[in-house]
C-alpha cells in the first residue's frame, strides 16, 4: 500500500479522490478537537483503499474539501468504512447536512460477531490482525501545526488497518449469514436526523427537577436558549451554564435579574450583563410544557410497576442466554427500553419483534411474558422449556 505525504493542497486532494472513487470501498477516520468549542474542530482526515492511504489537512490554506465530501456523501458506488463512526459522521453532517452513504461500521459489525458491545479500535486490530498498536499519540493536540511524521503515521494507521479488517469481517459475517443483521443498525447510524442539534429538544438530556408542567416548561426554554447561545459563540454548552444550574433555575426561578448573582454556578456579572438579561427574558416568556410532551412516569415506562420491573429483569436474563447462544452482543438484539416496553404490555413498533431479532429472541420474550416459557436449573445449568396451555 502506498502511503502519501500529508495532503495540504486542493489539487492533490482532488486527484486522490478521483482515484478513490474507482474503489469498491474506502476506510475513513478523522481527528478533531472539541474541548473548547461547541462544534467539533476538524483537524485531520484519514482515508485509504486497498492501494493507497493519506492524511488530509483541512486547515491548510485554501484547502477545498468539496471532492472529498462529494465522495463521502454523494458517491453511492463506494462503501465508506468507519470504526465507532458516530462523531466522524457528525462532522460530515455539520459540513454537508448529509451523512456518508453507504456505510459500514466495524464496531457494529463486531457486535454481530460476538466480539462485545463496544470493542475499541486497538482491541479490534489486535484481535483481527494480531497487531498491538502504539497508543503514544492518542492525546495529540491535532489542532497545532506543524504535525510531525509520528503523529501522521499514527493517524493513518487508523485507516490502513481498517482496510485489512473489513474484508475479514465481511467473510465472517457471510459465513454466519449475518449481513442482514446489520442493515437496521447501519441505517440508524447513518440517519441524518440523529445528528441534528435541535435546541427545543436539548432539555431531554437534562435530569428534570420536577414533573410540574411549569417547571419543565422553564427547563425546556432555558435549555433551548443555552443551546443557541453555545452555538452562536461556538462554546461548549457547559461553558454557558451547567446542567445543574439550569435545572435549579427551572425549579426556583429568579424573580429579578439581580437575583442571578446569588445562583451557584453563575458569576456576579450576570446580574447586570446582556446574557443575564436574555436569560431573564426567556424565563419570563416560558410557557408550561404541553401535555403531549410530558415524560411518562416510572422510568418513562407507563404501567411497568414493580411486577413489570421483575418481568423486565427476567427478560434481560433471557436476552443474555439467547445472545450467548447466538454469539452476538445483547445490545444488537434489544435495548433495555424495549425490554421494559414488552414488560409493560407494548407489542407494536418494537424492532426486537421483527425479522431476525424476533427469531433469535423476540418470540421467546413474548412467550416468557405470556407465561408460555419457564426457566429451570438442570444439572447446574439453566434451561428453558415451553409450557403447555391450560
Amino acid at each position: 500500500m502506498e502511503i502519501h505525504p500529508l495532503i495540504a493542497d486542493s489539487a492533490s486532494l482532488a486527484d486522490l479522490c478521483a482515484r478513490l472513487a474507482r474503489s469498491p470501498f474506502v476506510a475513513v477516520d478523522t481527528e478533531f478537537m472539541r474541548e473548547n468549542s461547541y462544534w467539533p474542530d476538524l483537524c485531520l482526515i484519514q482515508i485509504a483503499d486497498a492501494n493507497e492511504a493519506a492524511a488530509i489537512d483541512p486547515k491548510a490554506k485554501g484547502m477545498d474539501l468539496a471532492p472529498l465530501l462529494h465522495l463521502l456523501v454523494e458517491n453511492e458506488e463506494v462503501l465508506k468504512i468507519f470504526h465507532a463512526g458516530g462523531q466522524d459522521l457528525e462532522i460530515v453532517h455539520n459540513l454537508t447536512g448529509k451523512t456518508p452513504y453507504p456505510l459500514f461500521d466495524t464496531q457494529v459489525a463486531a457486535m454481530a460477531l460476538g466480539m462485545g458491545e463496544q470493542v475499541g479500535y486497538s482491541n479490534l486490530v489486535e484481535s483481527m490482525l494480531g497487531v498491538k498498536l502504539d497508543k503514544g499519540a492518542r492525546f495529540t493536540d491535532w489542532g497545532r501545526r506543524p504535525l510531525d511524521k509520528r503523529q501522521i503515521d499514527y493517524a493513518i494507521g487508523d485507516v490502513t488497518y481498517l482496510v485489512k479488517i473489513f474484508p475479514r469481517m465481511l467473510d465472517k459475517l457471510r459465513v454466519k449469514n449475518r449481513g442482514e443483521w446489520l442493515d437496521q443498525e447501519m441505517e440508524r447510524l447513518g440517519d441524518p436526523a440523529g445528528y441534528l442539534n435541535i435546541p427545543e429538544l436539548a432539555w431531554l438530556r437534562i435530569r428534570a427537577p420536577s414533573r410540574k408542567p411549569e417547571v419543565l416548561g422553564r427547563l425546556k426554554a432555558l435549555a433551548a436558549w443555552r443551546e443557541r447561545e453555545a452555538q452562536s459563540k461556538n462554546l461548549p454548552r457547559g461553558r454557558i451554564v451547567k446542567d445543574e444550574t439550569l435545572a435549579d433555575m427551572a425549579g426556583h426561578p429568579p424573580k429579578v435579574q439581580a437575583d442571578l448573582a446569588k445562583i451557584r454556578g453563575l458569576s456576579s456579572g450576570w446580574a447586570t450583563n446582556d446574557i443575564g438579561a436574555r436569560l431573564m427574558a426567556i424565563l419570563a416568556d416560558a410557557p408550561p410544557l404541553a401535555e403531549d410532551e410530558m415524560p411518562p412516569r416510572e422510568d418513562r415506562k407507563p404501567g411497568l410497576g414493580k411486577d413489570g420491573a421483575l418481568i423486565a429483569d427476567l427478560l434481560k436474563l433471557l436476552l443474555k442466554v439467547r445472545a450467548k447462544e447466538a454469539d452476538v452482543a445483547p445490545r444488537l438484539i434489544a435495548r433495555s427500553d424495549e425490554l421494559e416496553s414488552i414488560a409493560a404490555g407494548v407489542r407494536e413498533g418494537l424492532p426486537l419483534l421483527t425479522g431476525w431479532r424476533n427469531d433469535v429472541f423476540g418470540k421467546d420474550a413474548l412467550a416468557l411474558v405470556e407465561g408460555r416459557l419457564a426457566f429451570s436449573v438442570r444439572d447446574g445449568r439453566m434451561v428453558m422449556s415451553q409450557l403447555s396451555g391450560d
